[in-house]
């Protein structure tokens, strides 16, 4: 019988998703956890797996296409007189039969029921019905979303103990915290800069005048995103050179460091270490304004940090961070920024990583910038922008001396972050760099 896998959800509600690569082809024998392509969101490259054993009859896209979710992408010729059941969210008769036609809950490797719409209309579901291996009874298996799945891996909590607040049954990000033994509240990750290789304009003959590349996938989430960052929260800058001579040695040292052995140390580690002290010491930073259902807006206070690190990649810009940031020692931050920055280099940055932020860091040194006015991230209240470090005349000591120098620049939203506060913030990350002994008094 030939089975249709069809474009699942792989993110929070998105509609499309493009087809990057297959990595199979008619003819092909695939199993059941394999991964078959790998498509683009307007969040994430993500591989997708296939959720039956079979042989490949036909791809119906080609690469390069932008797929709606819910439309078959692959069919496969599986053995067996029936096609297994698909997944359908439990449901009583009678509310079934009265609640119109529309997409069902979505989960990578399971599909989408058809629908006309682009949005979903959800029905309500207690769990997805999954055949059970011995073809003799049919297990329940919670409703989660792929990050929320990983989410509970890593916390080590069992979804089927999880009571779902969602809609349709499905269990969030809340319900898998809520579910975790009340512990005292860690800050979050930081996320180290990413040097990425430029990439190559398409070459143009002379009769050619003009290129038009479509704006479609990251880097069309990621223009959105500014433009509505830009003008909806009122961004305030500010700027402040300093000498990192002292910074810079320490990186030096702790290359050598035993405890460092193998982890990537480079200033940015030492500048991330900084701004998580910098929050500790002015912890008011670390919010979000939220406007309110009710029209009654809230400063939201994070008693975490999630430190993003802003990447330039060949598919636009990315904003990985890392969870519960200063909770972590120096050789862990420094090994958590090395796997942020491979990550994305491979173009494998999932969506949770790129979600629940903080405050970012960009690095617009590692382009020979000496500054910018960065952009605040969409629901941050604080974005430090690093330049280029290089060796300068300073006073020091009295005397005019080469130093290593940078200017430093912090944007923050003026609605909850005033001027006070924002200008200790990068004071406290000025201080810490021109004298890091102060990361052991301070922290």
């Amino acid at each position: 019988m030939a089975r249709e896998f069809k474009m699942p959800d792989v993110g929070e509600g998105l509609t499309e998703a493009e087809i990057l690569k297959w990595y199979v082809k008619p003819g092909d024998t695939v199993a059941d956890g394999q991964v078959v392509c790998e498509v683009e969101t307007a969040k994430a490259a993500v591989e997708l797996p296939i959720p039956y054993d079979g042989v490949v009859r036909e791809l119906l896209f080609p690469e390069g296409t932008t797929v709606d979710v819910g439309q078959v992408i692959i069919s496969v010729d599986v053995a067996g007189d029936e096609p297994a059941p698909s997944p359908e969210p439990a449901a009583e008769p009678e509310a079934e039969a009265a609640e119109p036609k529309g997409r069902q809950p979505v989960l990578v490797g399971y599909g989408v029921a058809e629908s006309s719409t682009k949005r979903r209309a959800r029905k309500g579901a207690e769990a997805e019905a999954v055949p059970a291996t011995n073809g003799t009874a049919t297990l329940t298996r919670p409703l989660a979303k792929p990050p929320v799945r990983k989410l509970a891996k890593d916390l080590g909590v069992d979804l089927a103990a999880v009571i779902p607040s969602g809609s349709d049954g499905i269990i969030t990000r809340e319900d898998v915290h809520a579910a975790v033994a009340p512990a005292p509240e860690a800050p979050a990750p930081v996320a180290e800069a990413v040097e990425v290789a430029e990439v190559a304009a398409p070459a143009a003959s002379d009769s050619v005048r003009e290129t038009r590349i479509p704006v479609k996938g990251v880097r069309k989430a990621t223009a959105q995103a500014m433009v509505h960052s830009k003008f909806t929260a009122p961004h305030v800058t500010e700027f402040v050179t300093i000498d990192v001579t002292r910074t810079m040695k320490l990186v030096e040292e702790l290359k050598g460091d035993k405890d460092m052995a193998g982890l990537r140390v480079n200033p940015l580690l030492l500048i991330s270490k900084a701004l998580l002290v910098a929050i500790k010491r002015n912890p008011e930073v670390n919010a979000a304004w939220d406007e309110g259902h009710d029209g009654k807006a809230e400063i939201v206070q994070k008693h975490y940090v999630n430190l993003g690190i802003a990447a330039a990649t060949p598919r636009g810009l990315i904003v990985p961070n890392i969870k519960d940031a200063q909770a972590k020692t120096l050789p862990e931050l420094a090994s958590a920024l090395g796997d942020l920055v491979s990550t994305a280099r491979e173009g494998k940055t999932s969506p949770a990583a790129m979600q629940g932020g903080t405050v970012t860091i960009t690095n617009v040194g590692v382009f020979g910038v000496d500054t910018g006015t960065p952009i605040l991230n969409p629901g941050e209240s604080a974005i430090l922008a690093v330049g280029a470090i290089k060796l300068q005349p300073w006073v020091h000591k009295g005397k005019v001396k080469p130093r290593q120098v940078t200017t430093l620049a912090l944007s923050f939203d003026h609605r909850l972050v005033d001027g006070e506060l924002g200008s200790k913030v990068l004071a406290d990350v000025a201080a810490i760099l021109e004298r890091p002994k102060r990361l052991i008094t301070w922290a």
